[in-house]
């Protein structure tokens, strides 16, 4: 059994459908109050007619005469076709005195409600015969010294007919008003929606080649506003990172061919006629070399593939600073005592971070600084403990760096000029920094021209990586 994927919901049938039932909510309560208030007064104005028709007939009855006047109107065969009620009167006794001719075809005396007296409350009952609808009242008068039952109905036929055929217009009106709401919502959703689709038709002119291109916000709505924004950020990272890695690539070609070519020319031209077991040993040996400096490229790189992944563990302990940097320090004593160039570690304190990491970024600092170097020179590693981090710096004597290329001197294969020599891969400080990216630390390079370079290493303290949260393993 497969199951069909979920349809992606759409933001303008949303909206469509909330502004239509919104709308059709308040048409319904609008046109249900209309239609209750007026069929209400209707039916009050009717009930106000009868009571005002009964307190008629019960001042006719209690005067003089007054039954026998009574029953000469009721009697009067125009009446009963000009007006639209029945009059009925019992004696105490249950007679039937007088009453409106035909009346008790469809009207018998025992339809009515029980009589009420001149201080009661005034009731009207409905009463339906033959799909007529009838409002009964009865009341007692006096009359002669007698008390009589005066019984009372009104046709109210009409009115209910009015009732129902005002319910179908207001039913019409509704469901017109709910027709036109969805149109007016289509309409308005189409527009306002509009931004949306010239933003998605900007944004599919973008391409690899066309990086370059921006949003814009100035033009988009309000609410846009802050998605134009973030897509012209995201175009900057994004073209920023084709350009670095149109350059890596370049630059990675450029690394790599220089040693191939090598090879490939010692060994063509070590081919090209008989040559001396220790010829062909130098041409090994010079061969060997530039392996092992194509692995040394292949390493570094791999090892910046590694850092940069989302995943990347890195397994901290608390060690002190001072022995590990003299361990790196002796590795290197022996090249520098050759040149004349001093090391000196000062300052003293404990470092929270991978201990070989931290071996491989002093290493690397170490090594550039005694390149860069001249005879005679001096280097110093001084260790500064704050309260949430260490600064672990490495200052040399050497030439500097220009101002112009301090931003990007921690950039892969990137170099200075001749006059910080030819040497290397340029990947040193590139590797320092994804070290310290991993620490959640920073990199900061100061430098001048022929007066040397420091460069800074900061390691957050075991309470910052706790409270930023950053990858461990323990």
């Amino acid at each position: 059994m497969f199951l069909s994927p979920t349809r992606p919901r759409s933001i303008a049938s949303q909206l469509v459908f909330l502004f239509t039932l919104a709308a059709a909510f308040l048409l319904s309560c609008g046109l249900g109050a209309f239609y209750l208030i007026v069929v209400r007064h209707a039916f009050e104005e009717d009930n106000e007619f009868l009571a005002d028709r009964l307190s008629a007939l019960r001042g006719e009855l209690s005067q003089t005469g007054g039954l026998g006047s009574l029953t000469a109107t009721l009697r009067n065969p125009h009446a009963s076709k000009v007006e639209a009620y029945w009059v009925r009167v019992i004696s105490s006794k249950g007679d039937v005195v007088t009453e409106t001719p035909k009346m008790g075809v469809f009207l018998p005396p025992s339809a009515f409600p029980d009589p009420q007296d001149k201080n009661s409350v005034y009731r009207p009952k409905n009463y339906r015969i033959s799909k007529k609808l009838f409002s009964l009242v009865a009341a007692i008068e006096e009359a002669d010294g007698q008390p009589y039952i005066i019984q009372l109905a009104q046709d109210r036929s009409s009115d209910e007919q009015f009732a129902t055929q005002f319910a179908f217009v207001l039913g019409g009106a509704l469901g017109l008003g709910i027709l036109a709401s969805a149109m007016i919502a289509i309409a308005v959703t189409k527009r306002g929606l509009r931004p949306l689709q010239q933003m998605t038709h900007s944004l599919e002119r973008i391409g690899p080649t066309r990086l370059d291109e921006r949003v814009g916000k100035t033009t988009w709505p309000r609410e846009l506003q802050p998605v134009a924004t973030a897509f012209d950020e995201m175009l900057a990272r994004l073209e920023n990172s084709f350009t670095k890695l149109s350059q890596f690539s370049a630059d990675l070609a450029h690394e790599l061919r220089t040693p191939i070519s090598n090879i490939r020319g010692e060994a063509e031209v070590t081919l090209t006629r008989p040559r001396t077991l220790e010829d062909y040993r130098n041409v090994i040996e010079s061969i060997a070399a530039e392996c092992e400096r194509l692995s040394g490229i292949v390493d570094n790189l791999l090892f910046l593939a590694r850092a940069e992944g989302v995943d990347r563990q890195i397994e901290r302990n608390v060690f002190a600073a001072r022995p590990a940097i003299e361990k790196i320090a002796a590795y290197y004593q022996t090249i520098a005592e050759e040149r004349g160039i001093s090391i000196t570690n000062k300052g003293d304190g404990e470092v929270y971070a991978d201990v070989l990491l931290f071996d491989r970024a002093l290493s690397n600092l170490l090594d550039n600084a005694l390149r860069f170097t001249p005879e005679g020179g001096k280097i110093t590693i001084a260790t500064e403990i704050k309260p949430d981090r260490t600064e672990l710096a490495v200052e040399d004597t050497g030439c500097g760096i220009p101002p112009q290329h301090l931003p990007h001197v921690c950039d892969r294969f990137y170099r200075v000029d001749s006059s910080r020599s030819s040497q290397g891969t340029g990947l040193g400080l590139a590797l320092v920094k994804s070290i310290t990216d991993l620490h959640g630390g920073s990199v900061a390079v100061a430098s001048e021209v022929d007066r040397g370079t420091t460069v800074t290493l900061t390691f957050p303290g075991r309470a910052a990586d706790d409270l930023v949260g950053a990858p461990t393993r323990e």
